[in-house]
């Protein structure tokens, strides 16, 4: 029975992974996980006169290289001098020549985010009016083609690696230490230690092409190589490579000197053991936790020891179910993977499934942010499809959990008739001691006979076990169960590697909302008298979002009367502890102004006599406290005076 089902797993295996290739193929390249919030000029703005720089407003910190943010002009020519600067917390900034004629203009910008992932765009502004451009945005771009492909395919096959090495040998070291003279069980982990190290110098190689260009031509570059080894992203990959070779130590202790010592060394060891793979298993967790989605936003404090913990659960719960399905398929007879040892790792498993739901919780409100993200946003799809799948995982496990309960009274059950069936041949071989056999074969010659038929009884004797232990229907119920978690679990790490490309919910509703924030600035600013700016706001603590309303009348150089309203989501006025608020021309590089407005009733403040002093661009920026720790400043440009 065991050579008609061994087929059928790697199929069905195979078969997986074949399907979780086709997610990762199919998915839309790596979205930007840093938005564009703001640009100054606008986009399809008609300006009058030619700025001399273009900034750039994203939703987090990103890094710049010299070509990061090009201006085009509708020849196609670049008119920008210099490399990008960091004009103010996550504004960029490029100069431009002086005297650019009138036309449509084109920006350009490919820069990588704080969490790692490559964000890049193009917009058009006109000097003057819009003229017909030969600009065409085309091509290879970071984080997409066939690099971009190949890339996510590294990351799950890192992610695989992590897993099975981590897994395993948590599985071996903490449910089935017999395991560790088992060699499908050294192979298992072995090849997840390979697999992440091949998996991370693919990624090393890549990343320098996935970041920049796109091309398949400059995998190879070793000035780019160069500069990966720089940023935060290739000191992760490296730090991650200096782990691998601390856990190919650990492989080759539990594998090669653990199974020779006796067992009063075998508990130090594996004390020892526990310890050391705990922190190197932690060590790697943490080299995607530094440069990933838990580095950057809200409480990255908090966060990285979260995505910590939520790693090292999903290896050892994912990772322990592969090892345990090895150990139930290609286990040798003469050392099967006990019932104990599976209630054991069941024990493990909801453990690691309660670590897996509370970290997860906090994962999804710190990425999503509302409700609403679950359902509006591609990040909160995914995330409903994997708990999804974590849900039908868990219920899995539920049937595998009934089926190890009824295999341990089976097992108690064959123990007992054993014991009974040893007990009455030694009887018989007592009554028979007399009499010896005449038919033994004497001389060097039938010692050997002897001894090869020895060997051929004990290797029926261990096939017929196999057999009597295949036949049993509970170990059967068993293993079919565990595929079952197998399988679901290979499509829900392909989810995982998804999502974790993905731009998270709370960040894809911030660009949104800058967005339509940004039409209603173009269109205020654009008409004569008093100017209304709208904008949203989330200072990250709790009861920490709302929308600022500026209103500022006649909006013209000399004085001005200003009044600010904050509301909450749901309309309602906000009472707020302070609300500040700041004028700065970049262009003549005037300002901060900085107006600090009279509280007048709930949720409204007003100021009187607010000077402009010239007439340009003017950056208004808000800024809101909501408690003693929690604030947040919010920024728009409009045309004053």
């Amino acid at each position: 029975m065991t050579k008609t089902i061994a087929p059928r797993v790697r199929t069905v295996v195979l078969l997986l992974l074949a399907a979780a290739g086709l997610l990762l193929t199919t998915a839309a390249p790596a979205s930007a996980h840093a938005a564009l919030t703001g640009s100054d000029p606008q986009q399809g703005v008609v300006v009058d006169k030619a700025p001399t720089q273009v900034s750039l407003t994203f939703s987090e910190q990103v890094s710049t290289s010299a070509d990061s943010l090009r201006v085009l002009d509708p020849k196609g020519k670049p008119v920008q001098s210099g490399k990008p600067t960091n004009v103010s917390g996550t504004t960029y900034a490029v100069q431009l020549h002086s005297g650019l004629p009138d036309g449509t203009y084109t920006v350009t910008y490919q820069v990588v985010s704080a969490d790692s992932h490559p964000v890049s765009g193009a917009y058009t502004f006109s000097v003057g009016k819009p003229s017909a451009t030969s600009v065409a945005v085309s091509g290879p771009t970071a984080g997409g083609g066939v690099v971009g492909w190949l890339y996510g395919f590294g990351r799950y096959m890192s992610y695989a690696g992590f897993v099975v090495l981590v897994g395993g040998a948590a599985f071996v070291l903490a449910c089935w230490q017999r395991g560790a003279g088992v060699r499908a069980m050294q192979r298992l982990v072995v090849a997840g230690w390979l697999t992440l190290t091949a998996a991370t110098l693919f990624l090393l190689l890549l990343r320098g092409s996935y970041a920049t260009s796109g091309k398949v031509g400059d995998i190879f570059d070793l000035n780019l190589l160069g500069q990966v080894l720089q940023t935060k992203t290739g000191a992760a990959l490296v730090s991650r490579l200096l782990l691998l070779a601390a856990a190919a130590l650990f492989i080759a202790v539990l594998f090669g000197a653990y199974e020779k010592r006796e067992d009063e060394e075998k508990r130090d060891l594996s004390f020892g053991l526990a310890i050391g793979g705990t922190v190197v298993a932690a060590g790697l967790a943490a080299s995607w936790a530094m440069s990933e989605h838990a580095s950057v936003g809200l409480q990255p404090s908090i966060a990285m020891p979260v995505d910590v913990v939520h790693l090292l659960a999903v290896a050892t719960w994912l990772g322990g179910l592969t090892a345990l399905l090895g150990a139930l398929y290609w286990a040798p007879s003469d050392r099967p993977v006990d019932t104990a040892a599976v209630r054991r790792f069941s024990t493990v498993a909801f453990g690691s499934v309660v670590a897996l739901v509370v970290t997860g919780v906090y994962q999804s409100w710190r990425q999503l942010g509302s409700w609403s993200a679950f359902t509006e946003t591609r990040y909160g799809q995914l995330l409903l499809v994997k708990i999804g799948l974590v849900a039908l995982l868990v219920g899995t496990a539920y049937i595998s959990r009934r089926w190890t309960a009824r295999l341990a009274d089976t097992v108690v059950q064959r123990a007992t008739s054993k014991k009974q069936r040893v007990t009455a041949d030694a009887g018989a071989s007592k009554g028979g001691a007399g009499s010896k056999g005449s038919g033994a074969p004497k001389g060097n010659g039938g010692s050997q006979r002897a001894a090869q038929l020895a060997r051929q009884r004990a290797a029926m004797d261990a096939a017929r076990q196999k057999r009597t232990r295949d036949a049993d229907p509970n170990r059967f119920g068993l293993r079919r169960s565990v595929l079952a978690e197998a399988g679901v679990a290979v499509v829900l790490l392909a989810v995982t590697t998804v999502l974790t490309q993905t731009e998270p919910g709370r960040t894809e509703e911030d660009a949104k909302a800058a967005s339509s924030s940004s039409s209603s600035s173009s269109s205020s600013s654009s008409s004569a008298g008093a100017l209304t700016l709208d904008m949203s706001f989330d200072t990250g603590g709790e009861d920490g979002k709302g929308v600022v309303t500026v209103d500022l009348d006649p909006a013209r150089v000399g004085g001005n009367e200003m009044h600010v309203y904050v509301q909450r989501p749901n309309g309602r006025a906000f009472d707020v502890p302070e609300v500040k608020v700041a004028f700065t021309l970049e262009a003549k590089k005037i300002g901060p102004l900085p107006v600090v407005p009279d509280h007048v009733t709930t949720g409204h403040w007003s100021a009187n006599g607010v000077q402009i002093p010239m007439a340009g661009e003017w950056k208004i920026a808000v800024t809101v406290r909501t408690s003693d720790i929690d604030q947040t400043t919010v920024s728009k440009n409009a045309q004053i005076g």
